[in-house]
Formats: C-alpha cells, structure tokens, sequence
C-alpha cells in the first residue's frame, strides 16, 4: 500500500475536518481539485479511508468520561463482552496487554450513573479487578470521535 507525504497531509487535513471540500483540500495541498478527489478515492479503495464520522460538540456529550482497566479471569473474555456490551455507558472497548486484559470507556449523565456502570462492570461473572480513571479534561484529541 502505497501512501506517500502528500496523502499523509491530506488524511491530517480530513481528520481534522471530513466535511471540508475538496477544493479547498487542494488550496491547502497545492493540488488541482481533480487530483485531490482522485487520491480520496484511491484512498478509500485501498481501505485506508475506512469511512467518515460525526464529531459530536463537547455541548451535548454525556459530561463525565472514564477509562475502566479490567482484569479478568482466564476464559472469561466472552463472558465479561457480552456484559460490557449490555452497558449502555459503555462506549468502546479495547483488548490491552500487561496488568489490565481490557480498557473500556465509559460516559454518563451524572456521578450516579457513572458510579452504576462502574459497579455493573467489577459485578460482572469473570472480572478480577477493575480501576477506573475519571476523565477531568482534553488537552489533545487528534481522534476524530470525542468532542
């Protein structure tokens, strides 16, 4: 797969605005339109553009934000998804290695709710151990997801 530093530069730019047009993509790139539409789309063939999302405002996203480290005990994985994934507050959740099996990342309304969905989460059949980080600010966010 081939990606050179100016599909580089244009997927920093799509990251930071995927709504951008084209044209001015290639204002930015020095590029003429035409080409600039032709690499998004190579891009997306070759899957390195997977799709688009919606940046949702930090106005209307649940204001408390957790990351949960889960450690759970052997053959438990299935077990442990399938109660995390009956967790509304529960957004994503990343298999890790080293101490903790599992990263999920939790939001909620308020202090209670996000206290439920921490206690849901150590309740559940085949968590060892779990420790929750409370999210207190952003100061980077070069994902594309959070607000």
């Amino acid at each position: 797969m081939q990606i050179d530093e100016t599909d580089q530069r244009l997927l920093a730019l799509l990251r930071d605005n995927a709504r951008r047009p084209v044209a001015e993509l290639a204002r930015h790139l020095n590029l003429a339109r035409t080409t600039v539409q032709t690499r998004i789309e190579r891009l997306e063939t070759l899957g390195v553009i997977a799709g688009y999302t919606l940046k949702i405002s930090p106005a209307v996203r649940p204001p408390l934000q957790a990351t949960v480290l889960i450690s759970i005990e052997p053959r438990s994985g299935p077990e442990v998804l399938a109660r995390l994934r009956s967790l509304p507050g529960v957004e994503v959740v990343h298999t890790t290695s080293g101490r903790f099996d599992l990263l999920a990342q939790v939001v909620a309304q308020t202090t209670d709710e996000l206290d439920e969905t921490i206690d849901r989460i150590g309740e559940a059949r085949g968590v060892r151990s779990s420790e929750s980080l409370i999210h207190l600010s952003t100061k980077l966010d070069r994902s594309g997801s959070r607000g």
